[in-house]
Protein backbone atom coordinates (compact mmCIF):
# COMPACT_ATOMS: atom_id res chain seq x y z
CA UNK A 1 0.00 0.00 0.00
CA UNK A 2 2.79 2.44 0.98
CA UNK A 3 4.32 1.68 -2.63
CA UNK A 4 1.39 2.16 -4.10
CA UNK A 5 1.09 5.67 -2.52
CA UNK A 6 4.71 6.84 -3.55
CA UNK A 7 4.37 5.75 -6.88
CA UNK A 8 0.75 7.83 -7.17
CA UNK A 9 2.56 10.71 -5.58
CA UNK A 10 5.39 10.79 -7.83
CA UNK A 11 3.47 9.98 -11.09
CA UNK A 12 1.04 13.55 -9.90
CA UNK A 13 4.64 15.85 -9.42
CA UNK A 14 5.96 14.56 -12.84
CA UNK A 15 2.11 15.51 -14.80
CA UNK A 16 2.25 18.78 -12.98
CA UNK A 17 5.30 19.39 -14.53
CA UNK A 18 5.38 21.25 -17.90
CA UNK A 19 7.26 19.11 -20.87
CA UNK A 20 11.00 19.60 -21.14
CA UNK A 21 11.87 22.28 -23.18
CA UNK A 22 7.68 23.83 -23.55
CA UNK A 23 8.30 26.80 -21.54
CA UNK A 24 11.94 28.02 -23.14
CA UNK A 25 11.11 26.79 -27.00
CA UNK A 26 13.02 29.21 -28.94
CA UNK A 27 10.84 31.76 -31.93
CA UNK A 28 11.10 30.46 -35.10
CA UNK A 29 13.90 30.97 -37.35
CA UNK A 30 14.27 34.01 -40.16
CA UNK A 31 14.91 32.81 -43.41
CA UNK A 32 15.73 34.68 -46.81
CA UNK A 33 14.56 34.06 -50.48
CA UNK A 34 16.15 31.11 -50.94
CA UNK A 35 15.11 29.49 -47.69
CA UNK A 36 17.84 29.48 -45.33
CA UNK A 37 18.52 30.60 -42.18
CA UNK A 38 19.34 34.56 -41.80
CA UNK A 39 22.47 34.20 -39.75
CA UNK A 40 24.51 36.58 -37.92
CA UNK A 41 27.48 38.18 -39.72
CA UNK A 42 26.51 37.94 -42.84
CA UNK A 43 24.64 40.56 -45.04
CA UNK A 44 21.36 40.74 -46.75
CA UNK A 45 19.23 43.36 -48.39
CA UNK A 46 15.62 44.00 -47.28
CA UNK A 47 13.40 43.77 -50.05
CA UNK A 48 9.75 44.47 -50.34
CA UNK A 49 8.07 41.33 -50.50
CA UNK A 50 5.40 42.90 -52.80
CA UNK A 51 8.16 43.93 -55.93
CA UNK A 52 8.33 47.81 -56.87
CA UNK A 53 7.73 48.34 -60.72
CA UNK A 54 9.45 50.29 -62.59
CA UNK A 55 8.76 50.81 -65.99
CA UNK A 56 11.27 52.80 -68.34
CA UNK A 57 10.43 54.54 -71.83
CA UNK A 58 11.97 51.92 -73.72
CA UNK A 59 11.83 48.46 -72.71
CA UNK A 60 10.39 46.08 -70.43
CA UNK A 61 8.99 46.63 -66.48
CA UNK A 62 11.53 45.94 -63.64
CA UNK A 63 10.52 44.75 -60.37
CA UNK A 64 12.87 45.73 -57.76
CA UNK A 65 13.54 48.11 -54.97
CA UNK A 66 15.48 47.97 -51.60
CA UNK A 67 16.55 49.96 -48.48
CA UNK A 68 19.63 52.73 -48.83
CA UNK A 69 20.32 56.15 -46.84
CA UNK A 70 19.35 59.86 -47.75
CA UNK A 71 20.04 63.18 -46.52
CA UNK A 72 16.98 64.60 -45.48
CA UNK A 73 16.01 67.74 -43.43
CA UNK A 74 19.28 67.90 -41.56
CA UNK A 75 22.82 66.64 -43.72
CA UNK A 76 23.45 63.82 -40.59
CA UNK A 77 22.44 61.32 -39.71
CA UNK A 78 21.60 59.96 -42.44
CA UNK A 79 17.54 58.61 -42.73
CA UNK A 80 16.49 54.98 -44.17
CA UNK A 81 14.77 55.27 -47.44
CA UNK A 82 13.15 52.67 -50.21
CA UNK A 83 14.70 53.37 -53.39
CA UNK A 84 13.45 51.73 -56.57
CA UNK A 85 15.71 50.43 -59.62
CA UNK A 86 18.36 48.40 -57.59
CA UNK A 87 18.44 45.92 -54.17
CA UNK A 88 19.66 48.98 -52.33
CA UNK A 89 22.45 48.95 -49.77
CA UNK A 90 23.09 45.46 -47.73
CA UNK A 91 22.32 45.16 -44.44
CA UNK A 92 23.10 43.10 -40.93
CA UNK A 93 22.10 42.01 -38.19
CA UNK A 94 22.98 41.51 -34.34
CA UNK A 95 20.81 40.16 -32.01
CA UNK A 96 19.94 40.95 -28.69
CA UNK A 97 22.28 37.65 -27.68
CA UNK A 98 24.87 37.52 -30.91
CA UNK A 99 26.15 34.51 -29.58
CA UNK A 100 23.08 32.01 -30.74
CA UNK A 101 24.41 32.62 -34.63
CA UNK A 102 20.89 32.97 -35.89
CA UNK A 103 18.04 35.94 -36.50
CA UNK A 104 14.76 34.39 -35.45
CA UNK A 105 11.36 36.09 -35.16
CA UNK A 106 10.28 38.22 -31.71
CA UNK A 107 13.42 38.88 -30.74
CA UNK A 108 15.12 42.03 -29.60
CA UNK A 109 17.83 43.22 -32.40
CA UNK A 110 19.91 45.91 -33.99
CA UNK A 111 20.21 46.36 -37.52
CA UNK A 112 22.71 48.08 -39.69
CA UNK A 113 23.94 48.92 -43.31
CA UNK A 114 26.85 46.55 -43.87
CA UNK A 115 29.30 49.88 -44.65
CA UNK A 116 31.36 52.66 -43.19
CA UNK A 117 31.63 54.99 -46.32
CA UNK A 118 28.83 57.35 -45.73
CA UNK A 119 28.50 60.98 -45.82
CA UNK A 120 27.87 61.46 -42.14
CA UNK A 121 30.97 59.64 -41.26
CA UNK A 122 30.78 60.29 -37.50
CA UNK A 123 27.41 58.94 -37.29
CA UNK A 124 27.56 54.82 -36.83
CA UNK A 125 25.18 53.00 -40.17
CA UNK A 126 22.92 51.17 -36.98
CA UNK A 127 19.35 51.90 -37.47
CA UNK A 128 17.88 54.24 -34.71
CA UNK A 129 14.11 55.55 -33.88
CA UNK A 130 14.82 59.54 -34.47
CA UNK A 131 12.54 61.29 -32.04
CA UNK A 132 9.06 62.41 -32.78
CA UNK A 133 9.08 64.89 -36.11
CA UNK A 134 6.49 67.39 -34.64
CA UNK A 135 5.90 69.04 -38.43
CA UNK A 136 5.51 65.76 -39.97
CA UNK A 137 3.72 64.08 -37.04
CA UNK A 138 5.94 60.72 -37.75
CA UNK A 139 8.78 58.94 -35.68
CA UNK A 140 11.32 58.15 -38.56
CA UNK A 141 13.98 55.53 -38.95
CA UNK A 142 17.55 57.02 -39.10
CA UNK A 143 21.16 55.64 -38.39
CA UNK A 144 23.40 56.46 -35.21
CA UNK A 145 22.45 53.71 -33.07
CA UNK A 146 24.95 51.64 -31.30
CA UNK A 147 25.04 47.81 -31.19
CA UNK A 148 24.44 45.66 -27.65
CA UNK A 149 24.20 47.54 -24.55
CA UNK A 150 20.14 46.85 -23.69
CA UNK A 151 19.04 49.64 -21.09
CA UNK A 152 16.99 52.71 -21.70
CA UNK A 153 19.79 54.93 -23.09
CA UNK A 154 19.60 52.56 -25.92
CA UNK A 155 16.10 51.66 -26.14
CA UNK A 156 15.93 53.45 -29.30
CA UNK A 157 18.17 51.15 -31.47
CA UNK A 158 15.77 47.85 -31.17
CA UNK A 159 14.16 46.70 -33.52
CA UNK A 160 12.43 42.79 -34.30
CA UNK A 161 11.69 40.49 -37.34
CA UNK A 162 8.08 39.22 -37.26
CA UNK A 163 6.05 37.11 -39.50
CA UNK A 164 3.90 39.00 -41.42
CA UNK A 165 1.57 36.66 -44.24
CA UNK A 166 3.82 34.65 -46.22
CA UNK A 167 6.89 37.36 -45.91
CA UNK A 168 8.04 39.51 -42.65
CA UNK A 169 7.98 42.79 -41.21
CA UNK A 170 9.85 45.03 -39.12
CA UNK A 171 8.56 46.33 -35.54
CA UNK A 172 10.16 48.68 -33.05
CA UNK A 173 9.12 46.53 -30.19
CA UNK A 174 12.14 47.09 -27.25
CA UNK A 175 10.60 44.49 -25.01
CA UNK A 176 14.25 43.92 -22.96
CA UNK A 177 12.64 46.72 -20.80
CA UNK A 178 9.90 47.00 -18.34
CA UNK A 179 6.37 49.39 -19.23
CA UNK A 180 8.02 49.64 -22.67
CA UNK A 181 5.18 47.49 -24.85
CA UNK A 182 3.05 50.38 -25.42
CA UNK A 183 5.95 51.34 -27.53
CA UNK A 184 5.35 48.99 -30.54
CA UNK A 185 4.51 49.59 -33.69
CA UNK A 186 4.85 48.25 -37.53
CA UNK A 187 7.52 50.23 -39.55
CA UNK A 188 6.16 50.57 -42.56
CA UNK A 189 6.54 53.64 -45.46
CA UNK A 190 5.85 57.11 -45.16
CA UNK A 191 5.91 59.21 -48.74
CA UNK A 192 7.89 62.54 -47.65
CA UNK A 193 8.03 64.68 -50.92
CA UNK A 194 10.61 62.64 -53.36
CA UNK A 195 11.57 60.09 -50.59
CA UNK A 196 9.80 56.83 -49.35
CA UNK A 197 11.35 57.26 -45.38
CA UNK A 198 10.58 54.43 -43.22
CA UNK A 199 8.85 55.26 -40.23
CA UNK A 200 6.15 53.80 -37.98
CA UNK A 201 3.04 53.09 -38.97
CA UNK A 202 -0.44 51.15 -38.81
CA UNK A 203 0.62 49.61 -42.14
CA UNK A 204 3.40 47.58 -42.23
CA UNK A 205 6.07 47.33 -44.84
CA UNK A 206 6.00 43.60 -46.27
CA UNK A 207 9.75 42.36 -46.51
CA UNK A 208 12.27 39.17 -47.52
CA UNK A 209 15.58 39.14 -47.19
CA UNK A 210 18.24 38.43 -49.60
CA UNK A 211 21.41 37.30 -49.29
CA UNK A 212 24.01 40.02 -50.44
Amino acid sequence: MKNILIAFVLLFALSSQPLLGAADASPEQVVDTSGKKLRVGLSYYIVPAVPLTRCPRYGRCVNSGGLSLASIGESCPLDVVLVRGSRGLPLSFSPVDPKKGVVRVSTDLNIMFSTDHTSCAEYSPVWKLDHFDVAKGQRFVTTGGSVGNPGWGTIRNWFKIERFEDAYKIVYCPTLFPYSKHLCKDVGIFVDDIYKRLALSDVPFKVKFQLA
